[in-house]
């Protein structure tokens, strides 16, 4: 398997144990070589998360995992570098395709485009294709060859949000998922539903902006309002299988959760620890935070080395009125994590920088940065250690 354009001693630096290892280089977060490297071999090499099953094809509400969304409905979107045709079946599933027409080669539709109809028909030739990703008809050809049929790509549903695997070469998505599954499923994410949604464009690198999610060092220079419902050097951040970090921290003891004076105006989700708040994020793209009355999640985009999409939701049990206390908490929060990023951002294209050491609380940017530079080394063999929990903790 092809290695990532970047120097190999730069990365085994990154590898050495926490507290003599350092960042990333700056390639990392600037190089458009590695930028399409990641497209091909993490974003459509592994599992994206394209957002949540009710909502993916812009069809029905958001009631959980078993929505249906509607027989016939198509939209197209880009996963890393690849093409995607993502369907409706016709029992309320969601099926991938490669967006491309066996006949030339043509999209079956525009990035960012959708249809309603029972048949996907390209626009170029005519030629159309069952749902089933079978091929229905080939105009002025009585007797196309065998072996035409779209090309199916693997999805997966988890907690009500929707995967792709954009290549079709990932190991299975619940080994890739592995013990983050059961951290979140305590909160039931599926029955929760949408309470508001911002989107922000970020100029840092994607990884950046995971980086300082998984980290509250930053905590007391930047996030006033966070440190006044949760101390910032709380918690522990878990080492268990699977392609994902993440950890929790305490809520305050005045804190009923993470909102601007500490109260909720929700209602506590059934079984969950009133007393903390998980942070976790599955490579490559979703960050999930469960609290004890409701679920927020990012999910990134990149767009360019230096550019990020992110999509916040927040996620509430039925017949919350307002989302307001949350949403507004995580706003402020969210837009002074993003300045600190821009900054990163800014500080990595210097011509001065070097990569940095690790302080010791920030293991979880340690376990990060670890699990990036091995797929760098070797996307296969790497994950496939990450998730098998076979680094060793990590030398935690």
């Amino acid at each position: 398997m092809t290695a990532a354009p970047l120097d190999p001693s730069a990365l085994a630096a990154a590898l050495r144990p926490h507290g003599s290892s350092v960042m990333l280089p700056a390639a990392a977060y600037t190089s458009a070589e590695v930028y399409a490297w990641e497209c091909r071999h993490v974003f459509a090499g592994t599992w994206t998360c394209l957002g949540r099953v009710a909502e993916i094809l812009g069809a029905g509400t958001q009631k959980g995992a078993g929505t249906r969304t509607g027989d016939g409905t198509q939209k197209a979107v880009e996963v890393g570098d690849v093409g995607v045709l993502l369907t409706a079946s016709e029992g309320g599933g969601i099926r991938a395709y490669a967006n491309v027409c066996r006949h030339r080669g043509h999209e079956l539709l525009p990035v960012g485009g959708s249809a309603a109809h029972r048949a996907v028909v390209c626009p170029y030739h005519g030629w159309s294709y069952r749902l089933d990703g079978t091929l229905r008809a080939a105009p002025g050809m009585e007797n196309p060859p065998d072996g035409l049929d779209l090309v199916e790509l693997p999805t997966a549903q988890w907690a009500g949000w929707v995967f792709v695997n954009a290549t079709g070469q990932a190991q299975p998505f619940e080994r890739h998922l592995g013990a983050m599954a059961a951290i979140v499923d305590a909160y039931r994410p599926a029955d929760l539903v949408l309470g508001a949604r911002h989107s922000y464009e970020v100029a840092a690198n994607w990884k950046i902006v995971v980086e300082n999610y998984h980290e509250c060092y930053h905590c007391p220079l930047i996030h006033p309002e966070l440190c006044q419902v949760s101390p910032p050097a709380s918690g522990l951040n878990w080492d268990l299988p699977g392609a994902w970090v993440g950890g929790a921290m305490d809520l305050r003891p005045h804190a009923e959760t993470m909102s601007l004076d500490g109260r909720s105006g929700g209602r506590p989700l059934p079984g969950v620890d009133p007393r903390t708040v998980a942070y976790l994020s599955l490579l490559p793209n979703l960050l999930v935070s469960a609290h004890p009355d409701y679920v927020m999640t990012h999910l990134l985009t990149p767009l360019a080395p230096g550019r990020t999409h992110i999509e916040c939701s927040w996620y509430f049990p039925p017949g919350v009125a307002d989302p307001a206390y949350a949403v507004d908490f995580w706003d402020v929060t969210n837009r002074e994590d993003w300045a600190a990023c821009e900054s990163v951002q800014r500080g990595v294209q210097n011509p001065h920088f070097r990569p940095g050491p690790l302080a010791a609380r920030e293991d979880a940017v340690y376990q990060w940065v670890t699990m990036i530079a091995r797929l760098y080394q070797d996307p296969v063999a790497g994950l496939a250690a990450t998730c098998a929990g076979e680094i060793a903790s990590r030398d935690l």
